[in-house]
């Protein structure tokens, strides 16, 4: 029998089978993955990663390979025009740095955080299986048995759910959601330019939705563009030349001539909450317990926060001689995430529907809005701290760069 089967092969799968085996190294964890061998090698995104999770990162042995391939970003801007204004004012900037020589947070391709992730948890001796998925499960008074789609079956003390925002495991669980479709797509490219970024990051507040430039190494840029769905589709749809003349509409010239880079999706934009993150035997972390907008950038960083949480409370029951699965156990982990994540959740959701309009009374009061934060140092500073995971003193322990 396992003491935790992790369903999920992403970055925050992985991240929790790490972080809870290298605290507690006689626990026995394995990790099941719907993708096949080598799929991960695909994926040509990026994420920005905020610097508590890069503080959690680092305390389980992996941020300094990660790291290599990761972009500072070492300042903020924020604009707020129509795509046809010739001009774009500055409403509000932020300094990238927190604290000396530590940026609010760098951008990582997701190959680089995967390949790192693995190597760890191959070290540390956990098992991945892929092309396996979970058909169903019953929880009992001391184990779960899990279903797996090869037809066998796996026991284990605690079942850890990280299938993706339409998790099969939380339904079959009976965990309800909030839900709710915005009518808008993410557009997700990479782009080369000819001038440097300087590490600026850049949102630009548009009417059909915000329009961000993440920078990467080597003069290139990750964009996160939000369209309604239609127009996402069509622009995604449309060849190369059309598209980056559309790019470059929104993107500017300052960067110079801008190339796309590889492969152009867009994914639709929804907001979906978990009502319970845990069920006897089973706890949610990651996509299967929140999706949120892309608005803040937040929504890998929320799952990094649900693993340090997770790990904290699984590796500290051990400890005790409590049992990792018990439903007593697991509340503390629900306790400590429901709550930052439905904040986190009604955020987004309201600077999207505040943002993504062009209504003129409403663009000027968020315009004065964002004009006072620009002129207030501590409000900015406390922004700041919010948007790079600073949590109080009851925080987990690896946000804060300690070992568990």
């Amino acid at each position: 029998m396992l003491d935790m089967l992790v369903v999920g092969g992403g970055y925050v799968g992985l991240a929790a089978a790490v972080a809870v085996k290298q605290a507690a190294p006689h626990l026995t964890i394995e990790v099941i993955e719907a993708a096949p061998s080598g799929a991960w090698e695909k994926d040509e995104r990026a994420s920005a990663i905020i610097a508590a999770a890069t503080r959690m990162l680092d305390v389980i042995g992996v941020w300094n390979e990660i790291t290599v391939d990761a972009q500072p970003i070492n300042r903020m801007v924020v604009t707020d025009s129509r795509t046809s204004d010739p001009v774009r004012p500055v409403f509000l900037t932020f300094d990238g740095e927190i604290e000396e020589g530590r940026p609010f947070a760098h951008m990582v391709p997701n190959v680089a955080m995967v390949r790192a992730l693995r190597g760890a948890a191959e070290r540390l001796g956990i098992a991945i299986r892929h092309g396996l998925s979970a058909t169903g499960f019953q929880s009992g008074s001391t184990r779960c048995t899990v279903s797996l789609s090869d037809g066998s079956a796996v026991e284990t003390r605690l079942l850890v759910a990280c299938d993706g925002v339409r998790s099969k495991l939380r339904d079959m669980a009976g965990i309800k959601t909030v839900t709710w479709d915005y009518g808008q797509s993410g557009i997700v490219a990479t782009v080369a330019h000819e001038r440097p970024h300087e590490g600026v990051a850049e949102e630009h507040f548009l009417p059909s939705g915000p329009f961000a430039i993440l920078p990467l190494t080597n003069n290139r840029s990750s964009l996160v563009w939000t369209e309604r769905t239609a127009e996402a589709n069509r622009l995604v749809a449309a060849d190369d030349l059309v598209f980056e003349e559309e790019l470059q509409r929104r993107f500017g010239h300052k960067l110079g001539e801008l190339t796309v880079v590889g492969d152009k999706r867009a994914f639709p934009l929804g907001l979906t909450l978990a009502r319970a993150f845990v069920a006897p035997r089973i706890a949610l972390a990651g996509d299967a317990a929140h999706g949120i907008h892309p608005i803040s950038g937040q929504g890998l960083n929320l799952g990094f926060k649900d693993v340090a949480a997770l790990a904290e409370t699984v590796v500290e029951a051990d400890r005790l001689g409590l049992d990792i699965g018990a439903l007593n156990v697991l509340e503390r982990y629900q306790s400590w995430r429901r709550f930052d994540t439905f904040r986190m959740g009604v955020t987004t959701d309201v600077l999207n529907r505040l943002f993504s309009n062009d209504i003129t009374p409403i663009r000027i009061a968020r315009d004065f809005g964002l004009g006072i934060v620009e002129r207030m140092p501590k409000l900015k500073s406390f922004f700041i701290d919010q948007a790079a995971g600073k949590s109080g003193e009851d925080g987990p322990k690896l946000l804060a760069g300690e070992a568990i």
